[in-house]
C-alpha cells in the first residue's frame, strides 16, 4: 500500500454475504479476495483501501507490478544478508534480488501474488507473517514496504514478530507515511471509488509515519539506523537487539530450498499483502 493521501467517498454500510444454509463460514484472507487478485493479474488498478467512514486510499498496483524503480533499487542496495520481503505482492523486489544471486524469500497471503513472484523468478511462500516461516531467526534483512507496516493493524505485534525473524542485530527497512500519522482502522479492499460491489471482507490495518514507527519500536529494543525520503516515499531503517537467548539461527538458504516444492498453506490468520 502506498503512503499516499486518502480520497474521500460517501460513507455507508458494507454489504455482508450470508451463507444460503445459514451456517457460519470463515471469510477468506482479505488480500486473497478477488479485487486484489484481479488487479494483480491485470497488472493495474483501480484498487483502493476503504475505511468505514468512506475515505479511500488508492493502491499503486501499476508500480507494484512494474520492474523495481530507482527508489526500490536504493532500498535493495541497503539490504544485508538473506532478505525476507514481508507482503511481497507481485514480487518485483524478490525477483530482482534473485537475479542478483541474493538469497531472498517473499511471503504473502495472496495466491495470485505468490504465483506472479514465482513467474518472475523469485521464491515466495503463501503464508501470513504470523505463521511459522522458514529460517526464523536467520534473516539478515526484513522488508516492510508499500504500506506493509499496516499488516494486522497492530504495529507493536508486527515489530515484535520482525525481531523474531531476524538475526540478532538484523536490519528492518520499513516504508512509512510522509506525515506524523498513527492510524489503526478497519478497511475493505474495493475495486472502484463509486461502488461497494466486489469489496473484500473488513480487516484491520494501520498507517504509520516515521515518528509513530519509532515510538512503537524503541520500547521493543529496536534502534534507529537511518531515515530518508526518495521519490516522494519515506523510509526508516531499524536495527534489532544485538543479542538473543535462543540457540543458533537455522540455515536460511537450506530452509528456503526445502520449502520450494512444498504446497503453501492457505490458512492465514492475519492478512498481509
Amino acid at each position: 500500500m502506498p503512503p499516499g493521501h486518502l480520497v474521500h467517498a460517501p460513507a455507508g454500510r458494507a454489504h455482508e454475504a450470508t451463507p444460503r444454509d445459514g451456517a457460519r463460514t470463515l471469510a477468506p484472507p482479505p488480500w486473497s479476495a478477488d479485487p486484489y487478485s484481479d488487479a494483480l493479474r491485470a497488472g493495474r488498478g483501480p484498487l483502493f483501501l476503504r475505511r468505514a467512514d468512506g475515505w479511500l486510499l488508492p493502491l499503486e498496483v501499476e508500480r507494484w507490478c512494474a520492474r523495481p524503480d530507482a527508489v526500490d533499487l536504493d532500498v535493495l542496495a541497503r539490504c544485508e544478508g538473506a532478505v525476507l520481503d514481508v507482503g511481497c505482492g507481485p514480487g518485483r523486489l524478490v525477483a530482482e534480488l534473485a537475479a542478483r544471486g541474493r538469497t531472498a524469500l517473499g511471503v504473502d497471503v495472496s495466491e495470485a501474488a505468490v504465483a506472479h513472484t514465482v513467474r518472475l523468478g523469485g521464491r515466495a511462500l503463501r503464508r501470513s507473517v504470523f505463521e511459522p516461516l522458514p529460517g526464523e531467526g536467520g534473516w539478515g534483512t526484513a522488508l516492510l514496504l508499500d504500506g506493509n507496516l499496516g499488516i494486522g493493524g497492530d504495529p507493536a505485534a508486527l515489530l515484535g514478530r520482525m525481531a523474531q525473524l531476524l538475526v540478532p542485530g538484523g536490519l528492518l527497512i520499513a516504508e512509512t507515511v510522509p506525515l506524523d500519522v498513527d492510524e489503526r482502522v478497519s478497511v475493505h479492499l474495493v475495486p472502484a471509488t463509486d461502488t461497494r460491489a466486489g469489496a473484500s471482507a473488513p480487516f484491520p490495518w494501520a498507517r504509520l509515519g516515521t515518528p509513530a514507527l519509532l515510538r512503537y519500536a524503541r520500547p521493543l529494543g529496536w534502534r534507529a539506523e537511518g531515515q530518508w525520503t526518495a521519490g516522494g516515499r519515506c523510509f526508516a531503517a531499524l536495527r534489532s537487539r544485538s543479542s538473543r537467548s535462543s540457540a543458533e539461527p537455522p540455515n536460511t538458504s537450506a530452509l528456503i530450498s526445502s520449502q520450494r516444492a512444498r504446497r503453501p498453506s492457505g490458512d492465514s490468520p492475519v492478512s498481509n499483502r
